[in-house]
């Protein structure tokens, strides 16, 4: 089958280093190298690392520490890819067969919308609403999306771009239909641990299930996109499957990358970056919901609960997508229309990099909107 084109990533590519302003990134100002060694140890020993091949799996010590990320996983359960796109694409890829369909909730990153329709042929939409305080899941529509043909649950959680996280109930009520089908669960994991309230990381949904596949990686929360790192939380047999796929794609990871991410991932360390992004989005998310709120005659919105990303429905009539455009060709600033997330009218702002720079974009924003 064709494979269609991924919008939103296609739209980032062109213009995001030909604009003042960008205003599309979902993550958190990058560490350096020396932050990452925050523990005293000099990153100037990487000079002396062999540039050959690491294990294709990722470094035994590597996989260990993120293991220990998941309550009950081991090293066995854990295989390292290059970035969280990867991985939902290996994962996608080893269970989404020919006539059968993914379930994916939107709004969400849409890497699962033309991949399920690539490697199984249908994908069938599992929405959030927008209520009062959150996202909220709607448990009519998951009965419908989930059904004999479905193969693949897939959702983001944290969610992109709305920040939504699902709660005890709704986590059962997706577990519940995977099961009642004996469907897999791909969970989309990669803003767990940028959350706006709280000290522990946002519930995971490995261990509730036995058909349970948890992608991650260090390019949202650990705000490390550079790096390249993600991986696959899965049973060992999927595991296996996965890493096969990644013969025919990237073979490894990258070695400065595996050195590296395994020094993200030691406890200590991981806890000291995570903090580290928790205070970004607290810190900065009252600046940006202060200028959502001098434009509610234009914007619907709630709070996101974790992660450096919010979505706002527009509420005049027309296309956000042309209005995003015309604000990037206009203006200078990128931002993400709702269309290319399955979200309808609306924007998704991202405000985990320089607050003043994003204000100052914010500023250019409000001409168009006033026009």
């Amino acid at each position: 089958m064709r494979l269609e084109l991924f919008r939103m990533e296609r739209m980032q590519s062109l213009h995001w280093h030909r604009v003042d302003y960008d205003l599309s990134e979902s993550g958190v100002l990058p560490l350096t190298v020396a932050e990452i060694f925050g523990n005293g140890t000099d990153p100037a020993a990487l000079l002396h690392t062999p540039l050959g091949y690491p294990l294709s799996e990722g470094s035994e010590e590597l996989r260990r520490r993120i293991a220990a990320f998941y309550p009950g996983a081991s090293t066995e359960n854990v295989t390292v890819v290059n970035g969280g796109s990867e991985a939902n694409h290996l994962a996608l890829w080893a269970l989404a067969e020919p006539g059968t369909r993914v379930a994916l909730m939107v709004p969400n990153y849409m890497q699962g919308w033309g991949l399920g329709r690539h490697f199984a042929g249908r994908v069938d939409v599992l929405p959030l609403r927008l209520g009062k305080a959150r996202w909220e899941l709607d448990h009519a529509a998951l009965a419908r999306a989930v059904t004999r043909k479905t193969r693949v649950v897939m959702v983001c959680n944290p969610d992109n771009p709305t920040g939504s996280v699902l709660d005890e109930d709704e986590m059962a009520a997706v577990v519940a239909a995977a099961r009642r089908v004996g469907a897999w669960i791909l969970a989309d994991e990669i803003y767990r641990g940028a959350e706006l309230a709280g000290e522990e990381p946002t519930a995971s949904f490995w261990g509730r299930y036995s058909r349970v596949a948890v992608t991650g990686g260090l390019s949202k929360a650990f705000g490390l996109p550079g790096l390249r790192i993600g991986w696959v939380v899965a049973p060992p047999k999927l595991v296996e499957t996965v890493w096969r796929r990644h013969d025919y794609t990237t073979l490894t990871p990258g070695m400065l990358s595996d050195r590296l991410a395994a020094a993200v991932m030691e406890p200590a360390n991981r806890g000291r970056i995570l903090a580290r992004t928790r205070a970004i989005v607290r810190g900065q998310w009252p600046r940006l919901e202060a200028w959502l709120r001098r434009h509610e005659a234009h914007f619907r919105w709630v709070a996101p609960q974790a992660g450096a990303i919010a979505f706002a429905k527009l509420r005049a009539r027309g296309s956000s997508a042309a209005l995003v455009e015309r604000i990037r060709r206009e203006q200078s600033v990128l931002l993400v229309p709702g269309e290319m997330l399955g979200a309808g009218r609306g924007i998704r702002f991202g405000f985990g990099y320089d607050i003043e720079r994003t204000l100052a974009g914010l500023a250019r924003v409000e001409a168009a909107l006033e026009a």
